[in-house]
């Protein structure tokens, strides 16, 4: 894709894994505070896929829910929901509330879950009695799920649901999200058939970073996809996850230039624990501030 001539927006995202939620909640109460730094994020995931297997790890809505109380500024989400964790249904009663509480501010990350291949992801669902389906099923599922989730966000009256993979009688959601018609959906992953649901759905695409050459031709399906549907491909916002270096700053900044010339202007941070003081200035100087 060209790229882009939208004002880049940064973020931060603090996996809530093998760290305190002290350390957590300064670092979101600091950043709200860089009007620098737009965004905030958490992941998804039930046990470690990083350091101790057996170390703490935080459920991601309910810590969002409490950081929305705590802040006031920053839009902030799921990098992303797992969709194999919760029916959609529920997730969407969830994300309303959590939309609810930060007043508006809510950017809803969604996937379809872990793949099969990070086996520290998998482990999840059995020690969760989580079913874990192909993927195949799981794509579909989530295609499914996206549209029961914005009708539930957006419809008046009750409706039926009778699809592939849910069955719904009676769905109705009460409040709605603040946003209207519904809050931005994030939709994370990088496999084409995972792609073609981003053209569909999505309002943003995320894709981790670390190969620029693939996001770029993952970008490129993107377009191809939205134009196959008729949709203009410049209507989904790019979106990439860097890994942040405290000790090589300069490492960063060349990535983060390196996407934001390949049209990815939207950037998540994400911070490795602990968390030095002052973190969200350090990003705001270090990182955000020579690049921009």
């Amino acid at each position: 894709m060209a790229p882009t001539t939208t004002s880049p927006s940064f973020g931060i995202m603090t996996a809530p894994m093998q760290v305190g939620y002290d350390d957590i909640q300064r670092v979101w109460r600091e950043a709200d505070q860089v009007s620098a730094i737009d965004h905030a994020w958490l992941f998804d995931h039930l046990m470690p896929i990083g350091g101790d297997p057996d170390g703490p790890i935080f459920e991601g809505w309910t810590l969002l829910s409490a950081l929305a109380a705590q802040t006031e500024r920053l839009r902030l989400g799921i990098l992303v929901s797992s969709n194999r964790f919760r029916p959609p249904a529920m997730l969407a009663k969830i994300a309303t509330t959590v939309d609810v509480v930060s007043g508006g501010r809510l950017d809803f990350g969604i996937g379809a879950g872990s793949r099969p291949s990070v086996p520290q992801a998998r482990r999840e669902y059995d020690a969760h009695g989580l079913p874990y389906h192909d993927a195949a099923h799981a794509v579909a599922n989530l295609s499914e799920a996206c549209t029961v989730i914005r009708r539930l966000w957006s419809e008046d009256e009750p409706f039926e649901v009778d699809g592939e993979h849910m069955h719904l009688t009676g769905a109705f959601g009460n409040p709605k999200p603040v946003q209207t018609p519904y809050p931005p959906i994030v939709i994370g992953g990088r496999s084409a058939q995972t792609l073609r649901v981003v053209a569909e759905h999505a309002d943003i695409w995320n894709i981790p970073g670390g190969d620029i050459e693939d996001a770029v031709e993952r970008s490129a399906l993107v377009d191809r996809f939205c134009v196959e549907i008729g949709r203009d491909p410049a209507t989904v916002t790019r979106s990439i996850a860097l890994s942040v270096s405290y000790d090589r700053p300069d490492a960063t900044r060349v990535e983060i230039i390196e996407a934001l010339e390949a049209g990815f202007s939207h950037v998540v941070l994400m911070l490795p624990s602990p968390y030095p003081d002052r973190v969200a200035h350090w990003v705001a100087d270090e990182l955000i501030s020579a690049v921009a």
